[in-house]
């Protein structure tokens, strides 16, 4: 799904798509930057998303991140961002962000690109399951959250650590629901990585499995959930998301987006720009692991997308 804006490197299929059998496999391929999220990744994300839907064949969306890590993150360095780029909305009505300035440039954006697209593809009307191996940072955890599902491999490991920037988590707020308060709160405060061991336990994910077994695990759980009725799968999305909401989900998110774009704007005000100063590589620099994190974790960082 190659469809490239001038000015920004062709990396040919930036997402890839298949479908084995009843299930629908969509694969982040940007794995020399650790699959960090650009624009035309987003954009080529929601058209498979689309073609999944539409395919009256499909019953189960699998997501998944080619090479050693599922996502990195946002993209914030690589010669790919592309975050200066006009798109056509797909998730929210709003003006464009190319012309704009300050926060209502970054507000237009992430808007759209983040927190949009992110409720757009939590509500897509079939099962998805997020096959994760090694990082799940900050905008990673993100695509994972969204799907209905996540299967771990035992060296994933996962964090949020854009509170080194002064920003209070990432746009798609759903800490407090896929932790716990408290869970939340630690996972925040302190910007560690946690492993899939940890994240089982605070409920975050469902299934955790050695590396070599990842894929058999979740396609058989895929196709178990494919034999289900389709619309009765879709109905039971839709009353457990709804129950989510009536706990404050999505007025949570609304509240903290909110602050999100007040401590970008407090950065710009005070300090070099709306990130507080960090980049890709600061933010590795000052990350640490919790416990079980392996060596690679070390070598991996939260929104580190410098090439592999």
């Amino acid at each position: 799904m190659s469809d490239q804006p001038a000015g920004v490197p062709d990396e040919g299929e930036v997402v890839t798509y298949e479908r084995r059998g009843r299930v629908a496999v969509i694969t982040m391929n940007r794995p020399d930057y650790r699959n960090a999220q650009n624009s035309v990744m987003t954009y080529a994300l929601d058209a498979a998303f689309v073609r999944a839907v539409e395919d009256d064949e499909v019953g189960v969306i699998v997501l998944a991140g080619n090479g050693k890590h599922f996502s990195a993150g946002h993209d914030i360095g690589t010669p790919g961002r592309d975050h200066h780029v006009r798109y056509d909305n797909k998730a929210v009505l709003w003006w464009d962000h190319v012309d704009k300035v300050g926060g209502d440039q970054r507000f237009a954006r992430e808007s759209e690109v983040y927190l949009g697209m992110c409720r757009r593809w939590r509500e897509i009307p079939k099962p998805t399951i997020a096959m994760v191996q090694g990082a799940c940072i900050a905008g990673g955890l993100m695509l994972a959250w969204v799907c209905d599902l996540i299967v771990a491999s035992e060296d994933a490991f996962f964090s949020d650590p854009v509170v080194r920037m002064g920003i209070p988590g990432v746009e798609y707020f759903a800490h407090p629901w896929m932790l716990g308060p408290r869970q939340a709160k630690e996972f925040l405060y302190t910007g560690d990585r946690f492993d899939a061991a940890t994240a089982k336990e605070w409920g975050m994910v469902n299934r955790v499995v050695p590396r070599a077994e990842l894929e058999a695990e979740t396609f058989a759980l895929a196709e178990k959930i494919a034999a289900m009725p389709r619309f009765g799968l879709a109905l039971t999305k839709k009353a457990v998301n709804q129950a989510e909401d009536l706990m404050g989900m999505r007025a949570g998110m609304d509240s903290v987006f909110g602050l999100h774009h007040f401590a970008h704007a407090h950065n710009a005000e005070v300090g070099a720009d709306s990130l507080g100063g960090m980049n890709a590589r600061s933010m590795r620099d000052s990350a640490s692991s919790a416990g079980a994190a392996s060596s690679e974790a070390g070598a991996s960082s939260a929104e580190q997308n410098g090439k592999a």
